[in-house]
């Protein structure tokens, strides 16, 4: 090839990528064009009253005194982190996150590794554990308050009377732990689905290479499927503690947050401090407080988990 033709080939290379980039680029905006309705959508829903809650969140605003309201800088964040009540909440809700996951995540598995296995009427018990996760959290806890802890005619009292446990009002007693009971209840199954899509992910030809080689039962659990498992496990816990930071409806018909505030957590505090209390100023701060420090502890988590799915993905 001659000087001449090298540099026409080259002219010509040259031309064409920024030609292509050109294209790809208006690529990309044509796939993100049908996003853009979704995303002008949740700003409208969700950043422009959270935007309020800032605002609010500086002013020394109670209903019950008209014309008291004043711009009040950044006192009410100093009162929301004086308030002992509201770190007795606070603490409430991590509890109350901890131990629903960690305790629905080990059912969860448990259940997930019964379903992967052959037996007549799988299908029909897997719908039948399914059942909670699809029930309404207000009917699901009704269903614990009165059908299950009620002192006089509640299941568990029922169960337990041959063994000499008398008529306990189980919600008076153990508030906190009445509320987690529910909300482990609808959160099991949900963990179920996660874990037991990722055992049927996992390729059966290594398992079965692994019991060729005499590898036992809690061996091959160990070395090959607990690890495989490990990344849907935490997707799980993850999503799972982000949506129980927002209960609000066991703890509101099972408890009412009490007695005081012993099983109440920040959602119900926030609302009974702007619906009962009628403080908007101090409430805005608390719900400024828990969203952030929500958005905080979640990013952490989620780009953790992604690095993970990328790194077994490239492993692969």
């Amino acid at each position: 090839m001659t000087t001449t033709e090298t540099r026409s080939a080259d002219a010509d290379s040259e031309e064409f990528v920024p030609r292509r980039r050109t294209v790809s680029k208006a690529e990309g905006w044509r796939r993100r064009g049908p996003l853009l309705p979704a995303m002008v959508f949740a700003i409208v829903v969700t950043q422009i009253p959270f935007l309020f809650t800032l605002y609010y969140s500086t002013q020394s605003w109670n209903l019950v005194r008209p014309g008291s309201r004043e711009f009040n800088w950044l006192n009410n964040y100093v009162d929301v982190f004086r308030d002992s009540q509201f770190r007795e909440v606070a603490l409430n809700t991590v509890i109350m996150i901890v131990g629903t996951v960690i305790i629905s995540v080990i059912l969860g598995l448990f259940l997930a590794l019964l379903l992967d296995r052959k037996f007549i009427g799988r299908s029909l018990i897997r719908t039948l554990l399914i059942t909670p996760f699809l029930i309404t959290p207000v009917a699901g806890a009704l269903i614990w308050k009165t059908t299950m802890f009620d002192p006089v005619f509640g299941l568990i009292n029922f169960v337990l009377s041959p063994f000499g446990v008398d008529q306990i009002d189980w919600v008076s007693r153990f508030p906190l732990p009445a509320v987690m009971a529910n909300l482990i209840w609808q959160w099991t199954p949900f963990m179920m689905l996660l874990i037991l899509a990722g055992l049927q992910s996992m390729p059966k030809d290594i398992s079965e290479a692994a019991r060729v080689d005499g590898a036992g039962p809690v061996a091959l659990f160990r070395e090959l499927t607990f690890p495989h498992l490990r990344r849907f496990i935490e997707l799980g816990a993850v999503l799972g503690a982000i949506y129980l930071v927002n209960t609000f409806d066991a703890v509101y018909m099972m408890t009412s947050g009490g007695p005081g505030v012993a099983s109440a957590n920040l959602p119900f505090y926030i609302y009974q401090r702007a619906f009962l209390g009628f403080d908007i100023g101090q409430a805005a701060a608390m719900g400024v407080v828990t969203v952030v420090a929500t958005i905080i502890v979640s990013t952490l988590a989620l780009r953790l988990i992604f690095k993970s799915f990328s790194g077994n993905e490239e492993a692969a």
